[in-house]
């Protein structure tokens, strides 16, 4: 017999979030019980616009709403020839809160993690290839997180990309090892932009 109980439901998937416990999931599913009618059905119709309406920039694969182009591959007044390659859409926001990036994203979906069965064919490395043929990219950024996953997809792009002869780099590393970009404060982010470092590649010294 299937569990027919509201609360435990809501708590049961609540659980499921990233970073979401027991605990945390019982104070949100009590939080939604002292909600008014309208205020619920606020809540509901966010989730729904999201699952309907939110989907992937069919150039870079950040988030972008209801067109094919997010609004920064779309925009005239970003730089086409950068591409900063990232984990996800949160590194996204978090270089772009940091105010100083004016080139467009690669959203890589992931990393490269043979533990967790994440082997570069998962990534969105296909994706980047294609995009590189145009022959107006001149630079290439790695920002990846400082975890041994991220610099194991540095190092393997890196030996992908470098005969293409554009220009490669690194963000450095003001952020710790082992931390997540999206966490990183506009201070930290800006120093590791500023301060990025040559890869094999085009004006490298390798």
């Amino acid at each position: 017999m299937s569990n027919t109980d509201p609360l435990k439901n809501t708590i049961k998937e609540f659980s499921k979030m990233p970073g979401i416990g027991y605990k945390t999931a019982q104070r949100l599913a009590f939080y939604l019980l002292s909600l008014g009618d309208s205020e619920i059905g606020a809540f509901i119709n966010s989730i729904k616009d999201l699952q309907d309406n939110v989907r992937f920039c069919t150039n870079c694969f950040h988030i972008t709403y209801k067109e094919d182009l997010c609004s920064i591959c779309s925009s005239e007044k970003r730089d086409k020839t950068t591409i900063c390659i990232v984990c996800d859409s949160k590194d996204v926001l978090a270089m772009e809160k940091m105010g100083k990036f004016k080139g467009t994203y690669h959203v890589l979906g992931g990393v490269i993690s043979p533990l967790d069965g994440i082997g570069p064919e998962q990534l969105r490395i296909k994706e980047l290839l294609g995009r590189l043929k145009n022959d107006t990219i001149k630079e290439i950024i790695f920002a990846l997180n400082p975890s041994i996953e991220g610099e194991t997809t540095t190092m393997y792009m890196t030996k992908l990309l470098s005969p293409l002869g554009m220009h490669l780099s690194q963000i450095a590393y003001g952020i710790p090892v082992g931390s997540d970009l999206e966490w990183a404060d506009e201070m930290t982010l800006s120093h590791a932009y500023e301060g990025r470092n040559n890869l094999k590649g085009k004006n490298s010294n390798e």
